[in-house]
């Protein structure tokens, strides 16, 4: 059996803020608390067995997974599909004005020089497909909220990628297995 171990990263100075940022040159570091959550993350997972972590290019999914994985040999691995949203001219503004801008657009509507939700949602089901065809057995993903959001809501066979889970907690782990993972890509490509 596979297993895929989702964490978002641990808490920033934006989270902090209540800022958005889609963009990996940013950089964005962990707070104290993100710090201690990936460290808490860390002792969770820590009888795991992992053959291979895979990041972002954010430099907080990086931190994340530096600190959860404690100097454990794993292989680190880098997949920009499973970034965060290009959210374009919204980039440093706040999480009101993102959700704003939201409720006033569709799915399909790119952000003002970005991405559309819905274009985020096919690349982050291609970057689970390609997880389920790596052959590792074990894989800790250190990610952002909304991956994991669609990936949990799909899998569930929610009708609605925003729901029923919704807000995540930074750092804390999901796991799933290569059914769940499967269920999930199919139900993002049917939603977006």
């Amino acid at each position: 059996m596979q297993l895929y171990i989702l964490a978002r990263h641990g808490e920033t100075i934006l989270n902090f803020e209540n800022r958005i940022n889609g963009d990996p040159s940013v950089p964005v570091a962990l707070t104290p608390r993100g710090r201690e959550q990936a460290r808490l993350l860390g002792e969770q997972i820590r009888h795991v067995p992992l053959e291979l972590c895979v990041v972002t290019r954010f430099g907080r999914t990086h931190e994340t997974a530096e600190i959860a994985l404690g100097g454990r040999e794993v292989p680190l691995e880098e997949d920009p599909r499973l970034d965060d949203i290009d959210v374009g001219e919204l980039e440093g503004r706040t999480i009101e004005e993102y959700r704003a801008w939201k409720r006033e657009h569709k799915r399909s509507d790119p952000f003002p020089g970005g991405e559309s939700l819905d274009d985020a949602a096919r690349r982050y089901a291609l970057a689970f497909r390609k997880l389920l065809e790596r052959p590792e057995q074990s894989v800790f993903v250190v990610t952002h909220e909304i991956p994991i959001r669609y990936a949990i809501n799909a899998a569930d066979g929610s009708d609605d990628l925003d729901g029923p889970t919704h807000q995540l907690p930074n750092a804390a782990p999901y796991l799933v297995d290569e059914a769940a993972l499967a269920r999930a890509v199919e139900g993002i490509q049917r939603l977006a």
